[in-house]
């Protein structure tokens, strides 16, 4: 007799990770085209000295290093692998079967998958014609069930963000037992003053834990480590449901290296911008309809025509970032890249 699997693995949706093709450009999975800083680089080799004994646990060094960074209580921060698996650990310690977990959609594909192996119910509530969080039906469609709402801002694939005002009155209509994660990957390119930083809210709201990671701005994504700041009690559950020894050595020292570095990274951060605006600006020049981005790529909804234009650039030599009867997402390269995937589109036919 085979083993016996949970029937609801069957409706489970797979994570698309962006393709990686000899030869070609790269510019769909978010990733920052420059490589970790040589500071960085040297912590790495540095921690992988010692890869025959296990990391610290408690991720200690980190997580006292974030939290002078931000001013806050260590308490209240868990490091994990990547905020993509804090995701997960923030279903497992607020959920039980049959509860709720409503997000926007499209969002962070991670979103539905998270939601359903940690026995929640997936609540999508769709977008504004604007390619926004549309916080008025997510706050409708908060029941008694739900135990917990994903916002991110700014939204991936989109690169839409929605303001202080918006989400400051969406946060007075969700119940006070009911989590708001606001999920801020791309928080570190995000150059419009009305969009808030969710540390601050967090200091107002005690249902708030907001997600940051070193994937992006620090460029660490193949070394998986993120954070969550919420709630002490919260913290220790999202230690308490993690994986022992989730963080590598390697991944912690990167990440010490990278606070150590940061005003360089962002500058190259305003550099991923810069591209961001040219890509829109050019695009929006072709005829394509481009939402204004606050993250580190651009969103064409494509709609049924998303599948081949994403073929159409990788005839080109461009690899982007195609969801299927929605939209295409392409991620801000360097400005050799971006000529390339120009190029690609304005011979797209349309």
């Amino acid at each position: 007799m085979p083993v016996r699997l949970r029937d609801d693995l069957a409706a489970l949706p797979a994570y698309v990770a962006g393709r990686t093709v000899p030869g070609a450009v790269k510019l769909a999975s978010n990733e920052m085209p420059l490589p970790p800083l040589p500071a960085v680089l040297d912590a790495i080799a540095r921690a992988a000295e010692a890869g025959n004994r296990y990391p610290d646990i408690a991720v200690t060094t980190l997580t006292a290093r974030l939290a002078e960074h931000h001013g806050i209580d260590p308490a209240r921060i868990a490091v994990g692998c990547g905020s993509v698996a804090l995701c997960g650990q923030l279903v497992q310690s607020v959920c039980a079967p049959g509860d709720e977990v409503v997000f926007a959609w499209r969002s962070f594909e991670a979103y539905p998958i998270v939601a359903l192996t940690g026995h929640a119910r997936a609540v999508r509530v769709p977008l504004t014609a604007g390619h926004v969080h549309d916080l008025d039906a997510m706050a409708d469609a908060i029941t008694d069930r739900t135990r917990l709402v994903f916002v991110c801002n700014p939204n991936n694939p989109t690169g839409t963000a929605v303001d202080e005002d918006a989400l400051r009155a969406f946060l007075a209509r969700v119940p006070s037992d009911v989590l708001v994660v606001l999920d801020e990957a791309y928080r570190e390119f995000v150059s419009d003053a009305r969009v808030p930083d969710g540390l601050a809210l967090a200091e107002e709201f005690d249902n708030i834990c907001v997600l940051r990671t070193f994937s992006k701005a620090h460029r660490l994504a193949g070394l998986r480590v993120g954070y969550a700041v919420a709630p002490p009690e919260l913290a220790a559950a999202l230690r308490g449901v993690s994986v022992p020894f989730a963080v590598s050595a390697p991944a912690q020292a990167a990440a010490l290296a990278a606070l150590d570095s940061l005003d360089e990274l962002l500058a190259d951060c305003a550099g991923a911008v810069a591209e961001v605006g040219r890509m829109t600006s050019e695009l929006r020049t072709l005829g394509y309809e481009v939402p204004p981005s606050q993250a580190n790529f651009v969103w064409l909804p494509l709609a049924d025509r998303a599948t081949a234009f994403s073929e159409h650039a990788l005839e080109n030599k461009v690899v982007v970032r195609a969801f299927a009867g929605d939209g295409v997402r392409v991620s801000a390269g360097t400005s050799e890249e971006v000529d390339l995937f120009l190029s690609a589109a304005g011979s797209f036919p349309r």
